[in-house]
C-alpha cells in the first residue's frame, strides 16, 4: 500500500472547517452571536497554541446538533458547503488529491474536526477514507457531545492510523510509502511518522521545523 494522508483545515481547505461551521450557526441564529464568538475563538487560540482540551471543545461544537437534532442540522450542513465550504475549496487542492488517487495511492483525510461537520467535506473531495473525531450517540442516534474512541487529535492521529490499517490486516511494515500534508504543529506525531511529512501552507513553527529538517514545503493557496 502506497497511504497519502491529508490533515483537513488549512491544509486542504484555507480555513477551519469547526471554527466556520459554529460562526454559521450563529448566522442560523441557533446562538448567541457575542458569547459563541467569543468562545469559538478561544478554543481557536488554544488549538493553534497546542493548548486545546479537545473534549470541551467537541461538546461546545457539537451543541448546535445536539439541540437542534442531526436532520435539521443536516440541512443546514448543506448549506454550510454551498455557501462556504464549496467556495473555498481550490483547484490546486483538489488536483493535488487526484494526482494521488491516479497514482493508486490510497488517500485518507485525517482530521481533528468531528465527522459531522467533515463527511461531506471529504466526500466533496471525493475521498471516501475519513478519519475524523466520532462522536457517542444516544439510543435514537443523536450525538451526546462526547468523543467515541480515541480522537483523532495529536498523538490520537496515529493511533487512529494504526487503527485503521490494522482494520485492514495492516500495519506500518507493510505501508511501502506513505505521505502527510499538515499545515499545524499539532500534527507533529504523525509527521514524524510518515515516510514524507509536507508541511503544507505551514503556520510559523511548523515552517521553522521543517526548513530545520529539510521537509518538503507546500504553499497550496498562493
Amino acid at each position: 500500500m502506497r497511504l497519502a494522508l491529508f490533515d483537513l483545515d488549512h491544509t486542504l481547505i484555507p480555513l477551519d472547517s469547526d471554527h466556520a461551521w459554529g460562526q454559521f450557526t450563529v448566522q442560523l441564529g441557533w446562538r448567541d452571536a457575542e458569547a459563541f464568538s467569543q468562545a469559538n475563538d478561544g478554543f481557536y487560540a488554544d488549538y493553534k497554541a497546542g493548548t486545546l482540551d479537545i473534549h470541551r471543545y467537541v461538546r461546545f461544537a457539537i451543541d448546535a446538533v445536539r439541540e437542534h437534532g442531526q436532520a435539521e442540522a443536516g440541512l443546514a450542513h448543506e448549506r454550510f458547503m454551498r455557501d462556504v465550504i464549496r467556495p473555498a475549496m481550490t483547484e490546486q487542492a483538489i488536483d493535488l488529491v487526484r494526482a494521488h488517487q491516479a497514482a493508486g495511492d490510497q488517500v485518507v483525510i485525517v482530521t481533528a474536526t468531528n465527522e459531522f461537520v467533515t463527511r461531506p467535506i471529504a466526500q466533496a473531495f471525493g475521498v471516501d477514507e475519513l478519519i475524523a473525531i466520532e462522536l457517542q450517540t444516544d439510543e435514537s442516534g443523536e450525538p451526546t457531545g462526547e468523543i467515541l474512541g480515541v480522537p483523532s487529535f495529536r498523538e490520537g492521529k496515529v493511533a487512529r492510523v494504526e487503527q485503521w490499517l490494522a482494520a485492514r490486516g495492516l500495519d506500518w511494515s507493510r505501508v511501502q510509502h506513505s505521505t502527510f500534508y499538515s499545515d499545524s504543529m499539532n500534527d507533529l506525531p504523525l509527521l514524524e511518522r510518515v515516510h514524507e511529512p509536507v508541511a503544507t501552507n505551514p503556520d510559523a513553527r511548523l515552517r521553522a521545523l521543517a526548513l530545520e529538517r529539510g521537509w518538503r514545503i507546500l504553499n497550496l493557496f498562493e
